[in-house]
């Protein structure tokens, strides 16, 4: 089966429309078109049904779905090692990280790995946490700068984390808001305020309402943004309380007593487990985290070993 095809195949699958497929391929929607039927009459199944608007997938494009992405991530290993083998540390590295990462921790990183290496091309991409982890599991990027799930039990199947910084979370308000007068502030009266906040989906909001939510409270929280800096200007005028890491208080804001266990997240990197891992890759976790660089290659050496017992056997 041409790979191509394939690629298509799981576009259309994934966007459930062929014109979606073609923009995220960067073809015509007729080329897309061509390709299916050229896998649908080399398979001798339909792979879609058409409907007026939509389409949707046939009992054999379900069969064909998981196969479809071995087969494409067996191909793309199989080209990395290989390229691997030279030890040049060229070519695209696909990063995701957040914006505070981004913008507080990842220029030094970002300006020695330019500089080192001109022959590799960053293609940096910024998302929130959950976003990051959807983006790993499916081969988009080959690296996540992200907040990690607080607990390792949580962390999806097949992911890889590396914790590399913690941040202490403070609980902040502008000097004139009401709450900066309360003097023994309550989770009952940070529920009755309105909060800035990251959007639900992100690790950083699940850690907060988790304590509101054992506390028999809920969150108003109107108006979410995943941008740190925008949550800070926006509490810094009087429009909400926040929790924001320590690093970012200043005098535009009151840092308030929490009334619950310290909350801390951990930030870090994640990639999938059994991936292989390009050497611009490993060249960058080398530049971030030299001994994060050394527990990476023990994993994968591991992996590497099994991999090769099991065809022995």
């Amino acid at each position: 089966m041409d790979t191509q095809a394939l690629k298509a195949f799981l576009a259309v699958a994934e966007q459930r429309s062929f014109s979606l497929a073609a923009e995220q391929l960067h073809l015509t929607q007729s080329a897309v078109s061509k390709r299916i039927q050229l896998l649908e009459q080399q398979l001798g199944n339909a792979l879609f049904d058409r409907h007026n608007r939509t389409i949707s997938l046939t009992e054999a494009g379900h069969a064909l779905q998981p196969k479809a992405r071995q087969i494409l991530d067996l191909v793309a290993d199989t080209e990395l090692r290989l390229m691997n083998l030279g030890g040049e540390v060229s070519g695209v590295l696909s990063l995701a990280t957040s914006h505070h990462i981004g913008l507080h921790r990842l220029p030094p990183v970002l300006r020695e790995f330019v500089s080192r290496y001109p022959s590799a091309q960053l293609n940096l991409s910024f998302m929130g946490s959950e976003r990051a982890y959807q983006a790993v599991n499916l081969r988009q990027v080959e690296l996540a700068l992200t907040t990690l799930e607080a607990n390792n039990d949580q962390v999806p199947e097949g992911i890889e984390a590396l914790p590399l910084w913690q941040d202490d979370m403070v609980c902040v308000c502008a000097p004139g808001h009401p709450l900066a007068a309360i003097a023994q502030l309550s989770l009952q009266d940070l529920a009755q305020a309105p909060a800035i906040l990251p959007e639900p989906d992100t690790i950083t909001f699940q850690l907060l309402e988790r304590v509101f939510r054992q506390a028999g409270l809920n969150l108003h929280a109107p108006m979410p943004t995943n941008y740190l800096e925008t949550i800070k200007m926006m509490v810094s005028v009087g429009m909400g309380w926040s929790l924001l890491p320590h690093s970012m208080l200043d005098e535009q804001l009151v840092r308030l007593p929490w009334p619950s266990a310290p909350i801390r997240r951990q930030l870090g990197l994640i990639h999938l487990r059994h991936r292989t891992l390009s050497n611009a890759a490993r060249a960058f976790i080398d530049i971030l985290s030299p001994p994060a660089n050394d527990e990476l290659q023990t994993q994968h050496n591991m992996t590497q070993n099994k991999a090769g017992v099991s065809a022995k056997r």
